[in-house]
């Protein structure tokens, strides 16, 4: 399953969920940011890509649902909850991501 998580940034939530999820046998992982400062930048390619997109904000969803209407036609979206509070890799972080992702992802 191509999986994508989106953020603002691609900086630190989408990355770090990127980088723990990256090596699953099962999945392919990708993330992307919505800000036009974002390190990677969502564009449809992402979207069309993708069997399920986790965000980490409800405003994360608004923008895809708002940019790419037609590429998010039968996908089903995921809003995580995941607040801009962390940084990198912060545990804390990795613990929410695994945690809110596990009734969704095989993790083995």
């Amino acid at each position: 399953m191509n999986v994508l998580f989106v953020c603002s940034r691609n900086k630190w939530r989408s990355a770090t969920a990127e980088t723990i999820f990256k090596n699953h046998s099962q999945h392919q992982i990708r993330s992307a940011g919505t800000a036009p400062s974002a390190r990677i930048k969502l564009n449809p390619r992402h979207i069309s890509w993708a069997d399920l997109i986790f965000v980490m904000e409800k405003k994360h969803k608004q923008i895809i649902a708002e940019k790419f209407n037609e590429e998010i036609v039968n996908k089903r979206i995921i809003t995580l909850d995941i607040p801009d509070d962390y940084q990198y890799m912060d545990e804390h972080l990795i613990e929410e991501l695994r945690t809110k992702t596990q009734d969704y992802l095989l993790l083995t």
